[in-house]
């Protein structure tokens, strides 16, 4: 086999598992949630302490206007293709609450060799630190405050500020796909 062409499939193997694309969704719902009469949603505002300063991550990428209106804006496109619409001046059917986060992460391999040098396992074990991303979507009952919906998505991000919004919106993107899409 040519040399060349095993490089380049371990390349391609590499980058596949690199992770950067790989995003990881969960959604857990309440037994009782419908969307049979909900169509319409706002999107809560990102709350706050008393003393003015926002609530939520201390992440420089994620504490500013930029990202969140970037963030908030996927999520309203996200819905709006599943079917709702936003509540324009009227009681909406669900409140969305939207959180980000972004921490620290350790990406930890081991490569076993499959054989033993004077007893010794023949192992590499590889360390990659990154920057995970976590956004979750929750949908909740105006009236009773009772969660109705929750999705959550992991994803590598970049520490790059465009490069980072379009990872976030990818998240959403994935968590959208998991939602029930509305009634008309």
């Amino acid at each position: 086999m040519n040399p060349r062409f095993v490089v380049a499939g371990l390349a391609l193997a590499a980058a596949a598992c690199s992770g950067g694309s790989n995003v990881h969704v969960q959604t857990e719902s309440a037994p009782s949630f419908s969307t049979a009469s909900r169509s319409t949603f706002r999107i809560l505002p990102v709350p706050s302490r008393s003393d003015g300063a926002s609530l939520g991550s201390n992440d420089p990428m994620l504490a500013n206007s930029i990202t969140n209106q970037k963030l908030r804006e996927d999520v309203r496109q996200a819905l709006e293709a599943r079917g709702y619409r936003p509540a324009d001046g009227e009681r909406a059917d669900l409140d969305v609450a939207v959180y980000a986060a972004a921490n620290q992460a350790l990406d930890i391999r081991t490569y076993n060799y499959g054989y033993t040098w004077r007893g010794w396992p023949r192992e590499y074990t590889s360390v990659t630190p990154y920057e995970k991303g976590t956004v979750i979507v929750d949908l909740v009952d105006p009236g009773s405050r009772q969660l109705l919906w929750r999705g959550q998505g992991v994803a590598q991000v970049s520490n790059n500020p465009n490069k980072y919004v379009n990872e976030l919106g990818k998240v959403v993107n994935s968590i959208a796909k998991k939602l029930p899409a509305a009634h008309s």
